[in-house]
């Protein structure tokens, strides 16, 4: 289906009860959790994945209206506003090759949690041992998952809103993981080691809360500017638009967490578009080019967002519950996955032809796109064209249940006060 791939319309296509396919979608008791885990299952072993990264993000979808399960009005990255909008947390696994979504989790808000939230919770069916969790908890709790599930990878990559989240770098560190987070310009580093230190009070006593002294504090866009930085234009990789390059520097800096102290990478990458400051604990005889390749990983992410809402149908449904956004997640993380094994088996049977190489003048061919799949999909499983007879149920069908939804709604408004429009 090219649009409007909601339960309705699917159902029309596919000659499924629309009433089977919401049971199905938002109450039937499968675990999308299971399935899930069955396909990182697969994910973990395929070769393709032994080197990959794992990026963060959310993806916002605005809503009509505050009934879907987390709706609210908050931040919608896609519009660059604040709007009444559903969020979800994603971790994404990614290669130059191929990437795709490997879990995720519904973002609810704290007002959700309010009591006089707890019929609704109930009725969208939010589970009641659930509480309110901040993205970036949402995030570790997921990358906890896919360490405990030995799912392979190098690495994780995040934004600035989770990148500046001195907890969660704090907890990546714990674990051993190595990240590279995104941070704002004016995060403070220092340069050399600062002294934790409890200023006397006025009584003469040391202070409770201590101090950080004997270095300068820098934000990390006034360090861009120092001359014994060392640029590199490093090539990423190639592209269909010729290849990816960007000028990087780097420099050791002392952080605090707190009153411990760690240091870190701060990664500077700069391109034509923007300049963005990374912190990293990779080990300090990472490569500056190992550095780099990593930490360019999460677009990827921004790619597997955008193919699950324009190729998969992500952003199309309509439903409102709790269990549905769910069994949604793990329907669409299995399509993804069925593309993401399409393209690198396409890679594996098919090598890339030298004389095309030759005849274009260009290092790299390109790949099977998520829409080029489903194109194929399209000729190899057609949609079944109705009938007049068909198509004349189906208009029927679709006016009896109009008919049934309106009396619905004057039932259960009958005997209430009538209110001016």
């Amino acid at each position: 289906m090219e649009s409007d791939r909601n339960l309705a319309n699917v159902g029309r296509k596919t000659k499924v009860s629309g009433q089977n396919l919401q049971h199905f979608i938002s109450n039937s008791p499968w675990s999308g959790r299971s399935l899930i885990e069955a396909i990182q299952e697969e994910i973990k072993v395929h070769p393709a994945f032994q080197k990959a990264i794992l990026v963060l993000d959310e993806s916002a979808e605005e809503k009509s209206g505050p009934e879907s399960a987390g709706a609210g009005r908050q931040h919608n990255g896609r519009l660059g506003k604040i709007e009444m909008s559903q969020v979800g947390v994603f971790l994404s696994l990614v290669t130059p090759a191929v990437n795709t979504w490997i879990d995720g989790e519904l973002y609810i808000p704290i007002h959700w949690f309010e009591e006089g939230y707890a019929e609704k919770r109930k009725a969208i069916g939010i589970p009641h041992e659930r509480t309110f969790q901040k993205k970036p908890e949402l995030g570790w709790q997921m990358i906890q998952k896919a360490q405990a599930r030995q799912i392979p990878f190098q690495a994780v990559v995040m934004d600035d809103l989770y990148g500046r989240n001195e907890a969660l770098r704090q907890r990546l560190e714990e674990a051993h993981i190595e990240y590279y987070g995104d941070v704002p310009a004016n995060t403070q580093v220092y340069l050399t080691k600062p002294e934790v230190v409890y200023p006397l009070t006025k009584r003469e006593k040391p202070a409770k809360n201590p101090k950080l002294a004997g270095a300068k504090v820098y934000e990390v866009q006034e360090i861009r500017q120092q001359p014994t930085l060392q640029w590199q234009t490093i090539r990423l990789r190639p592209n269909e638009r010729g290849y990816l390059e960007a000028n990087f520097a780097r420099c050791r800096v002392w952080v605090a967490y707190g009153t411990q102290l760690r240091q870190e990478w701060l990664l500077i990458r700069q391109d034509a578009v923007q300049i963005t400051y990374v912190l990293s604990n990779a080990a300090e005889d990472t490569p500056l080019e190992t550095m780099a390749w990593r930490k360019t990983h999460r677009y990827l992410i921004e790619r597997s967002n955008q193919d699950a809402k324009s190729e998969i149908g992500w952003d199309e449904f309509q439903t409102r519950k709790y269990r549905a956004w769910e069994h949604q997640l793990a329907l669409t993380i299995l399509a993804a996955w069925f593309v993401a094994e399409t393209r690198l088996d396409w890679i594996k049977r098919f090598a890339q032809d030298p004389a095309l190489l030759a005849k274009y003048e260009v290092e790299v061919l390109p790949q099977l796109s998520v829409g080029n799949v489903r194109e194929l999909l399209r000729a190899a499983m057609p949609l079944p064209q109705l009938s007049p007879q068909e198509a004349a149920q189906l208009v029927t069908t679709h006016l009896v249940n109009r008919t049934r939804s309106r009396k619905s709604r004057l039932k259960k408004a009958k005997g209430k006060p009538a209110t001016l429009m």
